[in-house]
């Protein structure tokens, strides 16, 4: 089954050099080779401003860069959204990125002490995540806290099943022979559209 992906580069770096980006390749190239579409997201090329207040997170309006993310994250079946860890959790652009997109109307109903999940209900996700540490002890030490928090109280309250995640660690630095078995799991993972 052919499905739109939206790939979500989530480094804040604009240079394009780290290991998240050749993940993020590598998962494009199997999932056009397969025949899935793909668009992609980079956050760090978008222009828009921090949310500041309750009031302009409910009923404010996105500006054009958001506006234009979500279209592409509507219309896509399967989001993949890569970042590296820092301090425990997704870097600060990634999540200004994720307020300004999740908001009511488009990810949940409602706002306030009112909102309801489940707008993006019929989609999945895969986080991809890039790290220092092992990963091994982030999941099992640390509970993969920063993962879970955007896995379950963003995107599975918005309704999207499954959520898969894929953490690399101990990145740097690391044989030519890891990171070409990496971005091999990437490149199938990419093929199969998960």
């Amino acid at each position: 089954m052919v499905r739109r992906i939206a790939l979500i580069q989530g480094h804040p770096d604009p240079a394009g050099n780290h290991l998240g980006h050749a993940l993020a390749e590598a998962y494009v190239r199997g999932a056009e080779a397969a025949g899935h579409r793909v668009e992609r997201v980079r956050v760090a090329a978008l222009d828009f401003p921090l949310l500041r207040s309750q009031t302009d997170f409910d009923h404010g309006q996105p500006p054009a860069a958001i506006r234009q993310a979500q279209s592409t994250l509507a219309a896509a079946d399967h989001w993949v959204i890569v970042f590296p860890l820092w301090l425990g959790t997704t870097p600060a652009l990634l999540k200004a990125f994720l307020e300004q997109v999740m908001r009511p109307g488009f990810a949940f109903t409602g706002a306030g002490d009112q909102a309801r999940g489940g707008l993006l209900k019929g989609k999945s996700a895969r986080l991809v995540v890039t790290m220092g540490m092992p990963a091994l002890l982030y999941r099992t030490y640390f509970r993969a806290h920063g993962v879970k928090y955007l896995a379950r109280s963003v995107l599975r309250f918005a309704g999207m099943r499954p959520v898969r995640t894929s953490l690399f660690g101990l990145v740097e630095p690391r044989s030519d022979r890891t990171r070409q078995r990496w971005l091999g799991r990437m490149e199938r993972l990419g093929r199969r559209g998960r």
